[in-house]
């Protein structure tokens, strides 16, 4: 791969200029001032960290309204040498922007990414309930088709700031259903070594049931609440060879460096063979996680010892 300079780097992210994908990517400080590649979707980006073409791409994984991005999820699972080694997340806000000149009566077709529209539908059926939606493959794009006269598109969802890169008027502002949303994003590099814990971090796996039969699930989370390890995402994802078949992507509280996780990591292993570790890295609100002192690190490490001592005959069991 080649660079301008041994030390620069190149980022991909869901372009053009201006999306909450790139909003996501100035929050990462050792990209500034590095060259920042836009692609069309995400499969492109994830493609260019594979290839060696960018160090690194960042992907929408979960939004608070809509839950997991699905696509984000099946990619991490079936593409191999992928490790996510940063989240970042974005506050979810949109405008309904339109060239110069038209006015909120002339809106008759709006054009929006399908997760956007979704969360600003209940507004447009309320002020323009006869609308029709164009699907766009991003927010910002949504607007740059508002130059496409054969698109036959009146008004675009966009995110705030959207008429410092293009010749707009704001038509409404807040029309989003939900004023706190937030998108999840995460970094994503060819496997490195794991950084260091920071003491608010979080570990993201998946992992596929070995059998479908009563009880499986449950032997599954039984793995992490053993050890005091809280889960903050759960959710499936059909694996496709055959009915009844899922793969499970879990995001845990902690590092893999952290006792308590590294325990549980080695019994989902032995629990299920096919397991993928995506990464621990740092928290975005940078919450810590509590711990209570029967699964801190010192605990798994005497209970360690304990059994070390048993095994060399030291009196008691005491190392």
């Amino acid at each position: 791969m080649s660079h301008e300079s041994s030390a620069s780097r190149r980022y991909s992210y869901l372009g053009p200029a201006g999306t909450f994908t790139e909003a996501a990517l100035k929050q990462v400080p050792e990209a500034v001032g590095q060259h920042w590649h836009p692609v069309d979707n995400l499969g492109e980006a994830l493609n260019d960290v594979v290839t060696g073409a960018s160090d690194a791409a960042m992907i929408a994984i979960e939004n608070s309204i809509d839950g997991g991005v699905t696509v984000a999820q099946d990619a991490l699972a079936t593409i191999p040498g992928l490790r996510i080694v940063g989240e970042y997340l974005v506050p979810v806000r949109f405008v309904l922007v339109a060239r110069r000149g038209t006015t909120l009566a002339d809106v008759n077709v709006v054009s929006g990414h399908p997760v956007a529209y979704a969360q600003c539908r209940a507004w447009l059926d309320d002020e323009r309930p006869t609308h029709r939606h164009l699907v766009a493959t991003s927010n910002v794009q949504a607007a740059a088709d508002l130059f496409a006269p054969e698109k036959g598109i009146d008004a675009a969802i966009a995110p705030p700031g959207i008429e410092d890169h293009y010749d707009v008027d704001v038509l409404a502002e807040g029309i989003a259903e939900n004023p706190d949303a937030m998108t999840r994003f995460v970094l994503v590099s060819r496997s490195v070594p794991v950084a260091e814990p920071t003491g608010a971090d979080k570990t993201s796996l998946i992992v596929e049931l070995p059998e479908d039969r009563p009880g499986a699930l449950l032997d599954l989370l039984e793995q992490f609440a053993a050890r005091g390890v809280n889960l903050t995402l759960l959710a499936s994802r059909p694996i496709g060879d055959r009915m009844g078949r899922y793969r499970f992507v879990i995001d845990a509280e902690g590092h893999v460096k952290d006792e308590r996780v590294a325990d549980a990591l080695l019994g989902v292993k032995r629990f299920s063979p096919k397991m993928t570790f995506l990464g621990s890295y740092p928290r975005a609100d940078r919450v810590t996680a509590t711990v209570r002192d029967l699964h801190d690190n010192d605990r798994f490490r005497d209970a360690r010892d304990w059994l070390r001592g048993v095994i060399e005959g030291t009196p008691d069991g005491e190392a």
